[in-house]
């Protein structure tokens, strides 16, 4: 089963330069997290600052997860990254 997306929370992660996010298996929550290059992938000519990265993730909501359902394994994981490759 593809996990849902209806919280549309998101942070930016400094550590790993990317933008986290959380789907929904019934009731498990799953962290996701898409890197900055996959952004630019699809937002070429990207900033790398926060706000930037941010706004890119919301304008490409669908396609990012879209590409986190496709990725998705039950239970296999606590996180997932989606890089340049996923897009």
């Amino acid at each position: 089963m593809a996990p849902s997306f209806p919280n549309h929370s998101r942070s930016y992660d400094t550590t790993r330069n990317a933008v986290r996010f959380w789907g929904y298996d019934s009731a498990m929550e799953i962290s996701f997290f898409v890197t900055a290059d996959a952004l630019r992938r699809l937002e070429p000519g990207l900033l790398s600052n926060e706000e930037s990265l941010l706004q890119a993730f919301d304008q490409h909501r669908a396609s990012i997860c879209a590409a986190a359902g496709k990725i998705y394994k039950r239970g296999s994981k606590g996180s997932y990254e989606l890089a340049a490759s996923d897009f």
